[in-house]
Formats: structure tokens, sequence, C-alpha cells
């Protein structure tokens, strides 16, 4: 039976976060949606809380902190309370950093992790394609063998920080494998040929982080490129700390809009008593809260499985699809508390809908 209460280090790493998404990240969240980017001294910042070279090796240049699934939901509920496109481009390489420090290999840790403990670097991993049948089961991009090498063909989508990211770590197809289901990661390094960076992604929401659509016609690559060797990385396990990534990231969201819409409606008055007193509203801010318990009990539950080494496949999945339900529902729910005022970008929470309805969508874009 996994433990609910935080231990006293969980509490400092919780308050250290919660106190930098409060008066860091969000009074700046909705001027960073207007103007589509984020202030280079915030991410500076944000890199001085460990959130990526804490877990790296000392030998590498980090702080060899254990690694944690349940620390990476607290983590990431937090950041995600503060702001989603903020948090993303925060945590964006981890996405390159905890595929190699996991499943690289000794060359490619010591050639790749020590940039990461130097100033935030930009780097990330692409995984969603841009087809509407996607499924992170079998990728449509191939890498095939050839002269000792490999050659990619495909195309990505949603990619975070593609076009400044000098390290990408790509998920394929491999045709001729069925170990692991024939999956394979590769380093792609920035300018190799045969390698498109689309213009930035005009999303619905995250709009303060850049994304990118990536092609890949012909791009050969050494044998060393896989991550891993040729022997593979265990994918499935890190598919797995991405869904529980984003679920964390879901959860943050869900609270941030049940909290602002709590309060509003303490404050709001109507016939002379504030419309939290009102029966509706009053059942609408209840069963928020309520999902907001299930998400997070489903995602400590998952992440405890796996750091105890357990199969968990089937309980990360249902925590990210049940967070993603539950944030959509939620934000919407809060908008429909503020009225007239949730609909107008006075107030954030109409900003929160258009991010929350993104995790239908979104995979590997986070990891715990």
């Amino acid at each position: 039976m996994f433990d609910l209460e935080m231990t006293e280090e969980q509490r400092l790493i919780h308050d250290t976060v919660s106190s930098f998404a409060r008066a860091e990240i969000r009074p700046i969240a909705h001027d960073c949606d207007e103007r589509g980017s984020i202030p280079l001294d915030v991410v500076g910042k944000g890199f001085e809380l460990g959130l990526i070279h804490a877990a790296l090796p000392e030998e590498h240049g980090g702080f060899g902190e254990a690694r944690s699934a349940v620390n990476g939901a607290i983590v990431g509920e937090e950041l995600g309370w503060g702001d989603l496109s903020i948090a993303l481009h925060l945590l964006a390489p981890r996405l390159a950093a905890y595929p190699i420090l996991d499943g690289g290999t000794a060359e490619q840790q010591a050639r790749y992790l020590p940039r990461f403990s130097k100033g935030f670097h930009p780097a990330t991993a692409a995984i969603v394609e841009p087809r509407f049948d996607f499924d992170t089961s079998r990728f449509a991009t191939t890498a095939q063998r050839q002269n000792g090498g490999w050659v990619l063909n495909g195309a990505k989508c949603f990619v975070p920080l593609a076009d400044e990211a000098d390290v990408v770590v790509v998920f394929a197809q491999v045709p001729e494998e069925r170990s692991g289901e024939g999956k394979a990661a590769f380093l792609l390094e920035k300018g190799v040929s045969g390698v498109s960076i689309g213009e930035r992604e005009k999303n619905m929401g995250v709009k303060a982080l850049a994304t990118h659509e990536l092609t890949l016609e012909g791009v050969k690559l050494p044998a060393a490129a896989r991550l891993g060797g040729d022997s593979g990385a265990d994918l499935d396990r890190m598919i797995n700390r991405s869904r529980l990534g984003l679920s964390a990231l879901a959860l943050g969201v869900s609270r941030a809009a049940y909290e602002y819409a709590r309060d509003y409606a303490k404050e709001r008055k109507a016939f002379g008593v504030s419309i939290a007193q009102k029966q509706a509203i009053a059942f609408i801010l209840a069963e928020m809260a309520i999902e907001i318990d299930a998400t997070r009990l489903l995602l400590w539950e998952a992440a405890w499985m796996l750091d105890r080494g357990e199969e968990a496949t089937r309980e990360c999945y249902l925590a990210k699809r049940y967070a993603a339900n539950a944030a959509l529902k939620i934000t919407d729910n809060a908008v429909q508390v503020l009225g007239g005022h949730g609909y107008v970008r006075d107030h954030p929470v109409e900003m929160w809908l258009r991010n929350a309805r993104g995790f239908a969508t979104f995979e590997g874009m986070a990891i715990v």
C-alpha cells in the first residue's frame, strides 16, 4: 500500500517548487501566452531549482540525487499550477536527459549528460506523429539498417524547442526487429542532413511554448546514435514515465482552475449572497474537487509502482487518460462558474481551458 503522506524531503521539494510557481511563473503566465514567448530570466531561475541536473550522476556534473517518479509528480503538479507552457519549456531538457540516463550507453551518457548541468540546455524528444491513428505502440517513422548505420524516415509534430535543441531523441520503428515490438530511439544532433524543422506550430493552447514539426528524409546516422546501442533501451518504460509527467501537469492545471473558480465564487455576489452558496455552483465546485483528488490518487499509485520497479503500463495509461479528461472537464466548469467573465481574457480560466484541451493529444512532452 503506497503512502499518501509526503516525506520531509518531498515536502521540501513541494514547497520550493510551489513558491517558485507562485512568485515567478503565475504572475507572467498571461503575458507569456499573449506574446508567445517566455523570458530567459525565468528559464534561468527554473534551472537553478535543479529540475534536470539534480538526478544526474555526480560524475556527469549532477547532484546524484535518487530519481523518483512520485517526486516528479509533485514537481509537475506545482509547475502545471503555475503555467503549462512555462512548465513544458522548463522540463523539455528532461525529454533527452532522462532517456539517456535511463537507457543510454556509458559513452552516450558521458557525451551528452554533462551538457545538462551547466545551465538550461535546450534538448527535446520527438514522439507524436501527424496522423489521426498515431499510437505509441507502433510508429510510422522508420529506422532501417544500412551500411553499418541507420537511415530514418518519417515526420513528427508537437516537438518542444525543436528549433533550438542541439539533441533530439527520436522514437522510431525498426521493421526488422520483433523484440520490444520493434521500437527504438535515436540521438539526433543539430545540423544532421535530411532533417527539416517546420515553422512554429500555431496551437490552440500552450501558446508561449515553441513547438515544431520535424521531417526526416533519408537521415543517415551512425550505429552509435541508437539509444542503448545495439541492444536498445526500454522505451515502454520511458513512455510510461512520460504519461505520468503529463498527468502531473494536467493535475496542476486542473487545481489552478478549481482554486480560481472557488475563490471567485466566494467573492462574487448575486442577490445579496456569494454565488458559492448557490446549490448549482456548490455542486460544480464539489465535483471539481473530487476529480482532482481522484486524479492525484491514480497518478501517485502509478508513480509509486514505477519507483518500486513494477510493471505499471496499465496504471500509467489510466492515469494519463483520466487526468486528460478531468482537466478538460474541470477547466470548462471553471469557465462556467465565472459566467461571462470566464470567456474574456482578463481571467486565466479561458487560457487554462485552451491548454487543457491539448492533453488528449499530447504524448512524450514531459517526463518524470
